[in-house]
């Protein structure tokens, strides 16, 4: 699966969902876990504003990865952050999105402003 690193270092990043866990199976209510270490994974909305263009994304992070201190509206930090396109065919219907993911999310600040 393709992986495409994401540099965040001028980008301004909004926490608009608190951490919540990824849930894998809605009906069974079964928490999804990280395939490899088996570490129960998290979810946080986020607004990614970079260029004078936003997006609202939901990013995956491991369940250790989650600082304390987080506050909804305040900017935060996702190290790590890597996005995966994604598609399936689902009863028929072919979908496809893309998959963001991070190593940790923590309390962030607003970047610096270029001298223009």
């Amino acid at each position: 699966m393709r992986v495409i690193r994401i540099d965040a270092s001028s980008a301004t990043i909004l926490l608009t969902e608190a951490p919540a866990p990824k849930v894998r199976d809605r009906q069974t209510g079964e928490i999804a876990k990280d395939a490899v270490t088996g570490e129960a994974l998290m979810t946080v909305g986020v607004v990614y504003i970079d260029e004078g263009e936003s997006s609202l994304i939901q990013v995956t992070i491991p369940e250790n990865g989650v600082t304390e201190g987080l506050t909804v509206g305040a900017p935060v930090s996702l190290p790590g952050l890597v996005a995966r396109p994604w598609e399936s065919v689902f009863n028929g219907q072919q979908r496809h999105g893309i998959a963001y993911r991070a190593t940790a999310v923590a309390p962030g600040a607003f970047p610096m402003a270029q001298a223009g």
